[in-house]
């Protein structure tokens, strides 16, 4: 009997396409939570909700099957047990609504540009003279990927695009001139490093100016309510208080990554010239490699919001948009073929799967969760009797962590930014409310260092197939502290030589 069940559990494991203990922890995860009595405040579909989006974390977490997977079981679930709705048409409907979000179009749409430049080569040409100017030491390229995230900031309001869209094909060019690929295996050698770092410079280049990323106006105009519009964010004051501690963030950044995962080749004295001697044997670029060059210039152009500066707000248009000329470009100028479109299978996993948790999140918030959640951490705090210094390390922690929940800065932003703070303004002092809002504004952008989801640009890295969750999520979390740490010391003593306290 024993020996039979034993075959029998072996031919499961084998047949399913799935891990099966991993999938029975999740699912004790599952029942565990929705066994748990109701939080009060929240109403039973409220928590049924929230059962299912920490059982998809778990899950995806465990690796009980392909991402992709996870997300459409968390679809279905919610579909189902329809916590969002009255009825299965309108839980499927809620399930399905982030399909049409612009922003999961943005990162689907740069993925498929990004083919571009491999298929044309100017992706391994780019690559080669990062290599040829900084490749003896795999840090070195690490810092040419940051400083061109950095040049590129004040000028792209789409962090997704900067750094999923232009510096990710050139560290994806750079990585393969290495022979370093994940499908290969060998994505070891530069690639995992150099990911991570084109991830991480993404998030602190948002943090240092007003026009880095989509939701930091609405960050400026949360922070003047708070404060009875006593403290504005100018894009000069904003650029000019992040300055120095994202600066320090930038320099100390890729040196962190490369202790958190170092790469396999950390010394690569024949890199320059055998670079400069492939880029020989290159020649002038192509024609499809101007195309490219010239795309890329007009989605800098338009994405950096050029055209409404010089002849006015009537000429904006939304990143989203701007993605889907240049892609149009591309195809009708036979630089890229739509089988090239189709092909290209990250885009489409990462348009399931981020789709699923942006889904989860928008419904989180609109079932009350999220200010649940705000409004019980104030009146723990203001129950606390902590000092002031304590209720600004809680609320600025309690805010950036909070992220783990969501799968877009915005939403995150929109949902719990002002009331947070909000309650610091009423309980810190005056003399020390600058600062914390500075710190809260800075927490807003270094807490998309987190996970997989937590930004438009990280489904698009991950997706890559360079980095592992585990690395991730670890590297992510150390990420956070020290930039967090960065900002509350050379961050708040810069503050205090500009006058703000």
């Amino acid at each position: 009997m024993l020996a039979s069940l034993k075959a029998l559990f072996r031919y499961f494991n084998n047949a399913v396409p799935f891990r099966l203990v991993p999938a029975l922890i999740t699912t004790a995860v599952l029942f565990t939570l929705l066994l748990l009595p109701c939080p009060d405040g929240l109403t039973p579909k409220a928590w049924g909700l929230v059962a299912i989006f920490l059982t998809t974390i778990v899950a995806i977490i465990l690796k009980v099957m392909p991402i992709g997977v996870m997300a459409m079981m968390a679809i279905v679930i919610v579909s189902l047990s329809q916590v969002t709705n009255t009825s299965s048409k309108g839980a499927i409907t809620d399930a399905l609504s982030s399909f049409a979000s612009p922003l999961i179009w943005l990162i689907v749409v740069a993925i498929l540009i990004s083919r571009g430049l491999k298929k044309t080569g100017l992706g391994s040409r780019i690559g080669l003279m990062f290599i040829a100017l900084l490749g003896k030491r795999t840090v070195g390229i690490g810092y040419g990927l940051t400083v061109c995230e950095l040049v590129l900031a004040p000028f792209t309001p789409s962090n997704t695009a900067r750094g999923g869209g232009i510096v990710h094909p050139i560290m994806r060019s750079i990585a393969n001139a290495f022979e370093s690929d994940p499908a290969k295996g060998t994505q070891g050698k530069v690639g995992t490093y150099l990911a991570l770092v084109n991830y991480h410079a993404n998030p602190i280049t948002s943090a240092m100016f007003l026009t880095a990323t989509a939701p930091n106006p609405l960050v400026v105009d949360f922070v003047a309510k708070a404060t009875n519009q006593q403290f504005h964010l100018s894009w000069t004051t904003w650029a000019l208080c992040m300055l120095l501690p994202g600066l320090v963030c930038l320099l100390l950044m890729p040196l962190v990554v490369y202790l958190l995962s170092p790469p396999e080749l950390k010394h690569t004295p024949n890199a320059v010239d055998f670079a400069k001697g492939e880029l020989q044997q290159m020649g002038p670029l192509s024609g499809k490699e101007k195309v490219m060059m010239g795309t890329f210039g007009l989605l800098l152009v338009l994405w950096a919001n050029i055209p409404a500066m010089i002849f006015g707000p009537a000429f904006t248009l939304d990143p989203t948009v701007v993605a889907f000329l240049g892609l149009f470009v591309l195809i009708i100028t036979g630089t890229i073929d739509w089988d090239d479109v189709l092909s290209e299978k990250s885009a489409w996993d990462t348009l399931i799967w981020f789709g699923a948790l942006v889904m989860m999140a928008e419904q989180l918030n609109k079932l009350g969760v999220i200010t649940w959640f705000s409004e019980g951490m104030k009146n723990a705090i203001v129950a606390s009797g902590m000092g002031w210094q304590a209720i600004a390390a809680v609320l600025v922690l309690a805010f950036v962590f909070s992220h783990y929940l969501f799968a877009s800065t915005t939403a995150h932003i929109s949902a719990m930014l002002l009331a947070f703070l909000g309650v610091g303004a009423l309980l810190i002092p005056a003399d020390y409310v600058i600062p914390f809002m500075l710190m809260m504004t800075a927490g807003s952008a270094i807490m998309m260092t987190l996970t997989h989801y937590a930004t438009g640009t990280s489904p698009i890295i991950f997706g890559s197939g360079y980095v592992t969750l585990g690395t991730w999520w670890r590297v992510g979390f150390v990420m956070c502290v020290f930039e967090l740490l960065v900002f509350a010391t050379v961050g708040v003593a810069w503050w205090k030589v500009l006058g703000h306290w």
